[in-house]
């Protein structure tokens, strides 16, 4: 005996149509709670908030290395990063703050056409 068309499909149906309602069901009971991504913050305590003087010490036409004057004697100890970019370059060092602060200089880890330097990042790091 073989069973209509009809009567072989209604089993299928009416399975496909449990499965989606049942994931309706799942889905409707997901909670979209509203949360926040953050990040913690800490202050970090400054040496100075004033500005520093910036000179390019010049062998030739390349700048070699940066005098920095003006630093504070509370920075005394600190390191002194300085980084110098002109695009396509970049090159940095680093030095020690004396402890009476003053002037401090850096040398470079290599040498930077004088005409393209177009920034230069200072960062004091301690003490």
């Amino acid at each position: 005996m073989q069973l209509p068309r009809r009567a072989l499909l209604s089993p299928a149906l009416a399975l496909g149509l449990l499965a989606t309602t049942v994931g309706v069901a799942l889905a409707a009971s997901l909670s979209l709670g509203g949360g926040s991504l953050g990040a913690a913050s800490a202050t970090a305590p400054r040496c100075t908030a004033a500005g520093l003087g910036v000179l390019q010490v010049l062998s030739g036409s390349n700048v070699v290395s940066v005098t920095v004057s003006g630093v504070p004697s509370a920075c005394g100890g600190a390191t002194l990063q300085a980084t110098l970019n002109n695009g396509t370059t970049s090159s940095s060092g680093s030095t020690t703050v004396a402890a009476g602060g003053g002037s401090v200089s850096v040398t470079l880890a290599s040498a930077i056409a004088l005409g393209q330097v177009g920034e230069i990042d200072l960062v004091l790091v301690g003490p």
